[in-house]
């Protein structure tokens, strides 16, 4: 009982102790434009004890802040899986059509959300359409990779047995194919989520609408440092979050 309280508890708490700790010295040592914990704390608490509580445009709570942000990685996120699981599957089964998209994948993949923001203003001609075309762009790929990996690994065995009991198209998908791949399928969101989040902080510092990244972007050219460092605190915490979220569920379908 009490080494399980270590691992849970004290270990973690360690962990933020010396980030704090490092935290304190470089605003102390290195650089005194930047806040300490205490100076962060007192001058972002407004936005901490009142959330949801709006303003100004910007200046609002950090809990609105971040369900913008949030509402708009869902949207972006939605839409980047439902291009790249069905695009996975197809890639995983058709050696043909890997060969032909595989090279377009690998130039697309490493390009930079900050290089596709403004195509996306260029195609849509608004901020909000522009960030979720840039989510979902930048988060799909590790869904598309994941799940043909998924495909490909599937035992042989496992399509000697539908072929053995003439199984349709359908049934093989609902009762080999999908249970079969659905671990990497989860892999594969799992990492995109993050990279969406990723994204969003990134396309809203650009267009300057309101959320976590643009309240970011905001404070940075106001020389506020203590609400960037908020910002960057809040952003940190919702990744990890969402991470752990997607870990359980992914965790709940394994067992299934």
């Amino acid at each position: 009982m009490i080494r399980k309280f270590i691992n849970l508890f004290v270990l973690p708490m360690t962990g933020v102790l010396l980030v704090g700790c490092i935290w304190w010295a470089a605003s102390t040592w290195i650089s005194t434009d930047l806040p300490s914990p205490r100076q962060t704390w007192q001058e972002s608490k407004i936005y901490i004890f009142q959330p949801f509580e709006k303003r100004g445009e910007m200046d609002q709570g950090i809990g609105l802040l971040a369900y913008y942000s949030l509402v708009r990685v869902s949207k972006g996120f939605l839409l980047g899986i439902a291009m790249a699981t069905p695009l996975g599957f197809l890639l995983g089964l058709s050696k043909t059509c890997h060969r032909i998209w595989d090279p377009v994948i690998q130039v697309l993949r490493p390009i930079s959300p900050l290089a596709w923001l403004p195509i996306g203003l260029i195609l849509f001609r608004k901020s909000e359409p522009a960030a979720l075309f840039t989510i979902a762009l930048c988060c799909m790929w590790p869904t598309v990779i994941n799940t043909m990996q998924g495909v490909r690994s599937i035992p042989p065995d496992y399509w000697n047995i539908a072929k053995v009991l003439r199984l349709s198209p359908l049934k093989t998908f609902t009762r080999i194919l999908f249970p079969a791949t659905l671990p990497h399928i989860f892999t594969g969101f799992r990492l995109s989520l993050g990279i969406a989040w990723l994204v969003i902080v990134a396309s809203e510092m650009l267009t300057g609408t309101p959320g976590v990244g643009g309240f970011l972007w905001q404070e940075y050219n106001s020389l506020v440092y203590a609400h960037i460092l908020l910002c960057i605190l809040t952003i940190g915490l919702i990744g990890f979050l969402l991470d752990r979220l997607m870990g359980t569920v992914e965790a709940r379908l394994r067992s299934v």
